[in-house]
């Protein structure tokens, strides 16, 4: 089969088993599509792990095939992600193999946290990447030399890519396929699964910006308190009010508990409720009035900033 490009989706016990599944069933949609029009497969597409049987996060069993020899010709190598990561590149010989491997291959893909593994191999010194949004700070911990962007769908680097996380490994594979083949074929494959080519916003619209309340208890109360009073007043003098501190001690504390000043909390807090009132079927309209936002275009201004979308775009993809 000289002229497939030969696809490896590494993979290791406690992958997630949609890292595996999702990007696989993409180029095996895509052989599909080509046998169908007559035309030659364009994919070769294997799963490898250093155990020959490996259990996923879900309990399901994947038979998987050997690691191949490291300077074997190779197109695409794709490193998946899942709970059994951080054990994965605690494996020395596993992560000799990646950077060997990857040294082969013409591109080199993670999928969710298997941006860890191409990490530890070195592999992403210096260059841009993403990851699954919950383990951004993990992340950036253990990786600080690394670029982390933490809202893309994806990130292309040169010829290295990763995706978010999950589900997002669909969509890398399928900007694979569109940058292999072109954006037609893309296209059919996407709709054959029933995805978008390119889905709207980033993978902020899918993370809970109320999760700065695992950040610090000392703060939870008056999140609480944000999201009862979303339409009052929620400047910095009545936010300091609130948490019992002076103005300047609030902004400071505040933001070493969190990360973000209290007025980037509120937006994300306001975002996070808007988002939930649209996918009940809420008007924008309503939505931003509920929110506090003001107005329509404040509302979507601040949907463009932090999710990449509108919020009428948002609300026509996700209302229930």
């Amino acid at each position: 089969m000289p002229n497939r490009r030969r696809i490896e989706i590494l993979t290791f016990p406690g992958g997630q088993l949609l890292d595996v599944a999702g990007p696989l069933q993409v180029f095996a949609t895509a052989n599909d599509l080509a046998h169908l029009a007559g035309r030659p497969l364009p994919y070769e597409a294997a799963v490898v792990a250093a155990e020959g049987s490996i259990v996923t996060t879900s309990g399901l069993a994947l038979a998987a095939s050997p690691l191949p020899p490291a300077d074997r010709p190779l197109h695409t190598l794709v490193v998946a992600g899942g709970r059994g990561v951080n054990a994965a590149c605690r494996d020395a010989a596993l992560v000799t193999w990646v950077r060997q491997r990857a040294a082969t291959a013409q591109r080199v893909a993670s999928v969710c946290s298997g941006a860890f593994l191409l990490a530890a191999a070195g592999l992403l010194d210096g260059r841009r990447a993403a990851t699954h949004w919950g383990r951004c700070a993990e992340f950036r911990a253990m990786f600080p030399q690394v670029r982390l962007e933490p809202d893309p769908i994806y990130v292309r680097d040169g010829d290295l890519w990763s995706s978010a996380g999950v589900t997002a490994g669909i969509d890398l594979a399928l900007a694979l396929v569109e940058a292999d083949l072109g954006r037609e074929p893309a296209l059919a494959v996407a709709r054959q699964l029933v995805v978008f080519l390119k889905r709207p916003g980033g993978q902020a619209q899918f993370s809970a910006a109320l999760g700065l309340q695992e950040q610090d208890g000392r703060f939870d109360r008056l999140h609480g308190w944000i999201v009862e009073n979303l339409r009052g007043d929620l400047s910095l003098e009545r936010l300091a009010g609130e948490a019992g501190m002076s103005l300047r001690s609030f902004a400071r504390h505040y933001r070493q508990a969190t990360g973000r000043t209290p007025a980037r909390a509120v937006e994300e807090i306001r975002i996070e409720t808007a988002r939930r009132l649209l996918e009940q079927g809420l008007s924008v309209a309503q939505a931003g009035r509920r929110c506090g936002f003001g107005s329509e275009e404040t509302l979507r201004r601040a949907f463009l900033r932090r999710l990449g979308t509108s919020p009428q775009a948002y609300r026509e993809r996700f209302a229930g």
